[in-house]
C-alpha cells in the first residue's frame, strides 16, 4: 500500500474507527468525569503533537480543560518528573513505541492519575502503561509519512471532546467527517495541476490560527519530510512579531483559512501579505473571499464547522505534498533518512 492508497483510505478507516470507538470512549468520558481533574497533560512527538495541538484548542474551548504539552525529556533524561496533581495523562502516539513518550505514561500511573493513550496500536508499550485506550483502528500503516493515522487521533480527539460534554449533536457532526474528507478527495486532479507551480519551490511558511494552527503546524512538517524543502508554521498573530520580515515578492505563503472565529483575522494578515508584499498565496478555505484573494485555493466542503475543518483541511493538504513530491522527482514512499517508528529517549 502506498501514502497514495493510506491518503485515500481516510474516509473508510474514520468510519471504522466512529463505529468501534464511540462506546469505549464515551465510557472513558464517564470515568474521567468521576475524577478530580484540572487539566490533561499530554505527551506526543511529531505528528502526534500536532494532533496533541488541536486536542489544545478543542478541550479548552468546548470543555473548559487547560491542556499542557509535557516535555518528555524531563521523564526519560533528566528524570526530574514535575507533580501531576489533578491532571489525566493522555499519550497520543501512532505506534505506541517510544520509550520517552511511555515514559510520561509511566510516571503518570506511578504518580497515581488517570492515564490515557490514544494510538493505533492497542498492544504497544504505550497502550500497556496506559489505564484506558483509545484504538484510533486506521490499520496497517504502511507509508513512512502519517497520514491516515493523523486524522483518526483528530477523530478521536473530538469524540472524546463530545463525549466528554455529553453533546449527541456533536457527535453526530463527527460522524459526517468522512463524507466531508471524500469530497475533498474529488480535488486531487486539480491538485496534481496546481503543484506544477511550487515544483522549484525550496522554502515557504504556512499560516494558520485558533483549531487550525494544528493544521499549519502538520503541513510544514510534511512538506519538510517529502519534499525537503524549508517550511516552518506560525499563527496569523505570531507570524506578525518578526516573522513577517522573511516574505518578499513571489514568496510562497500557505494559508488555513475557514469560516469560524479566527477567519477575519487570518484573512486580515493574508490580505496584507498579498497586496503589501506580493506573495505566492495558496489557501485552503470555504470563504469564497480567500479564494478570490489567492493565487489558487483549495476547498474545503461549506458545511464543516470550524471545530472540525483540521480533520477536513489536512486531506487536500495530504494530496498537495504528495504529488508535490512526485513533481519534485522523489519518491513519497521512501523518504530520505526517516523510518516508520521512531524512538527517542
Amino acid at each position: 500500500m502506498t501514502l497514495r492508497d493510506e491518503i485515500l483510505e481516510q474516509p473508510r478507516s474514520l468510519e471504522r474507527l466512529i463505529e468501534t470507538q464511540w462506546r469505549p470512549i464515551r465510557d472513558i468520558a464517564s470515568a474521567l468525569g468521576r475524577e478530580e481533574i484540572d487539566t490533561i497533560f499530554l505527551t506526543a512527538r511529531g505528528t502526534s503533537d500536532n494532533a496533541g495541538r488541536y486536542a489544545k484548542y478543542l478541550w479548552g474551548a468546548c470543555n473548559g480543560l487547560p491542556v499542557a504539552l509535557a516535555a518528555p525529556s524531563l521523564f526519560s533524561v533528566y528524570e526530574t518528573p514535575p507533580r501531576l496533581n489533578r491532571t489525566a495523562v493522555l499519550g497520543i502516539s501512532q505506534s505506541g513505541q517510544s520509550p520517552d513518550i511511555v515514559s510520561v505514561m509511566r510516571e503518570g500511573r506511578r504518580q497515581g492519575r488517570p492515564t490515557l493513550a490514544i494510538t493505533n496500536a492497542p498492544d504497544s508499550p504505550l497502550a500497556e502503561a496506559a489505564e484506558w485506550v483509545i484504538d484510533i483502528a486506521a490499520g496497517p500503516e504502511k507509508a513512512i509519512a502519517a497520514t491516515k493515522s493523523y486524522t483518526g487521533q483528530l477523530t478521536a480527539i473530538a469524540l472524546l471532546s463530545a463525549a466528554l460534554s455529553d453533546d449527541g449533536e456533536r457527535y453526530d457532526l463527527v460522524r459526517r467527517v468522512p463524507q466531508w474528507i471524500a469530497e475533498t478527495l474529488t480535488l486531487e486532479q486539480e491538485i496534481e495541476r496546481i503543484v506544477q507551480r511550487y515544483r522549484y519551490m525550496r522554502e515557504s511558511v504556512v499560516i494558520g490560527r485558533g483549531y487550525n494552527y494544528a493544521t499549519a503546524f502538520e503541513w510544514a512538517l510534511k512538506l519538510k519530510e517529502l519534499t525537503y524543502t524549508v517550511s516552518e508554521p506560525y499563527s496569523s498573530s505570531d507570524f506578525r512579531h518578526g516573522p513577517i520580515a522573511v516574505v518578499d515578492r513571489g514568496f510562497p505563503v500557505f494559508g488555513v483559512v475557514p469560516k469560524g472565529a479566527v477567519y477575519a483575522d487570518v484573512m486580515a494578515l493574508l490580505r496584507s501579505l498579498k497586496e503589501d508584499y506580493a506573495v505566492e498565496l495558496l489557501v485552503v478555505s470555504n470563504a469564497d473571499e480567500a479564494g478570490a484573494l489567492a493565487d489558487r485555493a483549495l476547498r474545503l466542503p461549506d458545511a464543516v464547522p470550524e471545530w472540525l475543518t483540521p480533520i477536513v483541511a489536512i486531506v487536500p493538504v495530504q494530496l498537495f505534498v504528495y504529488h508535490l513530491t512526485l513533481a519534485k522527482g522523489f519518491d513519497p514512499d521512501q523518504p530520505r533518512g526517516l523510518s516508520k517508528v521512531t524512538r527517542t529517549e
